[in-house]
């Protein structure tokens, strides 16, 4: 099934010559491994579980809407709820916060209460008129307004608040918000005992407008960053360095002078007592954020000083892969269409899971009377089963998102002439992907999703170890799971090449993992180097769209500074524009690590001579060229020939 055992020793690469489907055992595995999670949406399905979730069902294990068969020892079951379609709560507001479900005797009724009923007399003629029994089913409209002890236990706490049914979701929800204070009221005295995480609140409210506009302002950045990179990218790295010093000192610089004027408007006693707090979390705020800034531009310069000699080799690169986005205009759109395909899935996922939660075998609670259901014996392996399925399948959503862009990079790199390449590169390169190569996607996804089971599993083993005594088990959780955490990255970087390698020869996972591995073993320096430096500009990039959006959310909430707290306000926005930076960028970083490795394969099997021309650009061959002049040699590819200069008109 895998292709690890092969014994082919060397072999020639022949981009784009052929293609061939690859690693089919894996595609059978993973076809039949979506079949198991279909099942697993019709399980419930088939079973009622599905229709238990959608149309809602009483403490009885009645679901409403539909006629019921019996349950053994519980009398009030199997009951005809066809005219009874939705669920109604005896007491809407005893929410279980902790168990995430209201704590409360939950019946099928045919309307939902409009109108708030204060006593038993307004229940009862309720009842007559519409034909809803708002008590249990042992209980007549006509006991509502007898003197009863089991009115206290039977029906819904008084006043019953007025309620409609949720579209789609047949439960009876209060309408009036009051019905809920009890959970404010909490929530506030819990504020109220914290002030600081009152201010920090108020401020995060008070300013939940300039949030919102500083996160638009990062997300036309990102794509202002993108126009950049594909336009001018020669200029990029430069611009970038001198823009990244500019504005970390500039920044810092007027983090210092904000912390001076605060400091001074602080010591001038001429504010009240709650600006007074406000403006002394500020001062503080201020201060931890400049010499944070402080400290980053100090590091960051001396790391741009050292690097200085190696940000020229990088502009070559840079030139192609800004041609790449010029040529494939679409690969802009990777993030958005990926992200949807995850959302989507994460959304079917979820419902399954809550699904599965209303499936199973009815069990009674005898302290209560309530039913419920569980799964028992060998269903209960459906859940791990479906949350394996959510690692593999996100992870083979991402692979697929790898292996789009490596082919239609690699296309691009090998057609001497672009006339000729496909209308729409993107499509074509997905289409390839969708027809040969499936099989090497399951298989690269799963090898990471190993890797991540056992992490996940240790993470939640060290978080519930905290607090414990055994500080010597908890570190050495810790450890294992930064092990396996180094080894994922590791395994995702090499699943990335192994993608490319399979675009440019149409091999199995295994052999593409392997020839990649040995291609950058053999320009490990070169290619490292130049790796470095450009994952270097790209984060510089990354920085620089944070910085802007920090620098302006500065601006905005200094306006606000008797009564915002600005911790948190430019924390959320700051994550916020380093996670669409990333999304957007993380595009150009595959591109350029595509073009490592075609670039890499060139210089192994081709030397400029008639019959072995180049592929790559003319800015790469200058690269080349001026890497000749310091003394670098082609690694000998074991015919003893040397790098010769490219052809004339190879260049693309």
């Amino acid at each position: 099934m895998g292709c690890c055992g092969s014994t082919e020793s060397k072999r020639e690469w022949k981009p784009l010559e052929e293609h061939s489907c690859t690693d089919i055992p894996w595609l059978i595995i993973f076809t039949l491994f979506c079949i198991g999670m279909a099942c697993i949406c019709g399980y419930p399905i088939a079973t009622g579980g599905a229709a238990r979730l959608v149309f809602g069902y009483d403490s009885y294990g009645n679901t409403c809407g539909k006629n019921n068969t019996k349950i053994e020892g519980v009398p009030l079951s199997g009951r005809d709820m066809t005219e009874n379609k939705f669920v109604f709560f005896l007491d809407p507001c005893n929410i279980d916060l902790i168990n995430r479900k209201i704590k409360s005797i939950a019946l099928c009724v045919s309307k939902c209460p409009s109108t708030e009923l204060t006593t038993y007399s307004d229940l009862k003629q309720f009842a007559l008129n519409n034909g809803s029994n708002l008590c249990s089913y042992d209980l007549t409209p006509t006991r509502y307004t007898s003197y009863s002890s089991e009115k206290s236990t039977k029906c819904p706490k008084l006043p019953v608040p007025p309620s409609k049914s949720v579209l789609l979701f047949r439960r009876c929800i209060p309408t009036d918000i009051s019905c809920y204070t009890q959970f404010a009221k909490a929530f506030m005295t819990f504020v109220s005992d914290n002030t600081v995480l009152q201010r920090v609140i108020s401020g995060v409210m008070a300013s939940k407008e300039i949030i919102i506009g500083l996160c638009i302002l990062a997300l036309v950045l990102s794509l202002i960053m993108m126009v950049v990179i594909r336009y001018i990218s020669q200029l990029l790295v430069w611009i970038l360095t001198v823009l990244v010093i500019i504005g970390s000192t500039g920044g810092t610089g007027v983090l210092w002078w904000f912390y001076v004027d605060h400091r001074k408007a602080l010591n001038s006693n001429t504010t009240s007592v709650f600006g007074k707090e406000v403006a002394s979390d500020n001062v503080k705020a201020l201060l931890f954020y400049a010499i944070g800034a402080t400290i980053f531009t100090v590091v960051l310069l001396l790391v741009m000083f050292f690097m200085r000699k190696r940000v020229a080799l990088t502009i070559s690169l840079f030139h192609v892969a800004g041609k790449v986005f010029i040529h494939l205009p679409l690969l802009v759109l990777q993030p958005f269409w990926t992200f949807l395909c995850l959302i989507l899935f994460w959304i079917y996922w979820i419902g399954v899971l809550l699904f599965l939660g209303t499936t199973g075998t009815p069990v009674k609670n005898n302290s209560t009377g309530v039913v419920g259901y569980e799964m028992q014996g060998p269903l209960q392996f459906l859940v791990w089963y479906h949350v394996v399925g959510l690692i593999w399948i996100s992870e083979f959503i991402l692979a697929f998102q790898q292996m789009t862009i490596a082919g239609a990079v690699v296309t691009y790199y090998f057609t001497r002439n672009k006339s000729q390449m496909p209308a729409t590169p993107i499509i074509s390169s997905m289409a390839r992907t969708i027809r040969y190569h499936l099989g090497t996607l399951a298989k690269g996804s799963f090898i990471i999703t190993l890797v991540k089971i056992p992490r996940l599993i240790l993470t939640y083993i060290h978080s519930q170890l905290k607090g414990k005594e055994n500080a010597c088990a908890r570190c050495m959780v810790k450890a294992c799971v930064c092990c396996l955490w180094c080894l994922e990255k590791c395994l995702a970087y090499l699943n990335q090449n192994a993608y490319t390698a399979t675009a440019i020869n149409s091999t199995s996972f295994c052999t593409s993992a392997r020839e990649a591995f040995l291609i950058l073993v053999e320009n490990a320096l070169r290619v490292a180097a130049i790796n470095t430096v450009g994952d270097f500009v790209l984060f510089l990039g990354k920085i620089l769209i944070v910085s802007c959006t920090a620098f302006a959310g500065v601006l905005a909430l200094n306006y606000q500074r008797d009564y915002t707290v600005w911790v948190l306000p430019l924390l959320i926005v700051c994550v916020f524009a380093f996670l669409v930076a990333h999304c957007f960028l993380s595009v150009f970083e595959n591109v350029v690590d595509v073009l490592f490795l075609c670039f890499a394969v060139d210089t192994k099997y081709n030397d400029g001579s008639p019959g072995r021309e180049y592929y790559m650009d003319k800015a790469l061959m200058e690269f080349v060229e001026n890497s000749k002049k310091m003394g670098w040699k082609k690694p000998d590819d074991g015919d003893g020939r040397e790098m010769k200069p490219m052809a004339r008109g190879t260049s693309a």
